[in-house]
């Protein structure tokens, strides 16, 4: 019997290697991998680029007015084996993760219209199973009846130490004091804005990866979706 095409919903802190994992999750299980915070970075960018951020405060209404002319999609480099994301055909995946982005994705991401229009992209892409996706609120707010929900955490010095390397494997100068005061101020954001704050689903499962490898992390998910198969077979 052929086995259904899952939806897993990773949620987590940011700098916990969510995306690492649900990348290597979905080539591995031939699923469509789908990065939530790249479109919430794709939007920051695109106010950034518009001026429409000032004081660290984004332009609500102004943001709102340009995003029916916003489309996000997503591709695969195959010559680099990475994922893309492009800002209106812009391949802009580099500076989507650029510190200034960081900076100020959680206010623009915390604006209730843009996640409400990004909830509905997201359903639709993920409508047929067969995906996986990672963010904030996926396994609370947007599927919320995921065949498997993980939630990951890790030490915040791990976390940033983990930030740091990848930034600098990327030429991009950065302090560790910015990363740990960025991991610091968007955790608490994240945790404490009033649209789909950050929590733990009831029935995630929690996978603490502050002293675990990117395979070792990848064991421990497909053990859980084996247990998932074998409940749907009885």
């Amino acid at each position: 019997m052929s086995e259904k095409p899952l939806i897993i919903a990773i949620d987590g802190f940011s700098s916990c290697g969510k995306s690492t994992l649900a990348r290597m999750l979905a080539r591995t299980l031939g699923y469509t991998y789908i990065d939530s915070g790249a479109m919430y970075r794709a939007i920051t960018l695109f106010a950034l680029r518009k001026n429409l951020i000032t004081n660290g405060t984004p332009d609500k209404e102004a943001i709102l007015k340009e995003l029916a002319g916003i489309t996000i999609s997503f591709g695969y480099d195959q010559e680099n084996e990475h994922n893309i994301t492009r800002l209106n055909g812009e391949n802009v995946e580099e500076e989507i993760r650029r510190p200034e982005v960081s900076a100020y994705v959680s206010p623009v991401s915390a604006i209730r219209e843009i996640r409400e229009a990004m909830v509905l992209f997201q359903r639709k892409l993920g409508e047929n199973g067969g995906i996986v996706m990672d963010g904030r609120d996926i396994g609370t707010v947007v599927f919320p009846h995921a065949n498997l929900k993980i939630f990951m955490t890790a030490d915040p010095e791990i976390r940033a130490q983990r930030r740091y390397l990848e930034l600098s494997l990327k030429g991009i100068a950065v302090s560790m004091d910015d990363i740990r005061n960025n991991i610091a101020q968007r955790d608490y954001m994240d945790q404490n804005r009033e649209i789909s704050p950050l929590r733990k689903a009831p029935d995630a499962i929690i996978l603490d990866n502050s002293n675990l490898n990117i395979q070792e992390q990848l064991d421990w998910v497909l053990e859980k979706m084996k247990t998932i198969h074998q409940e749907n077979d009885h």
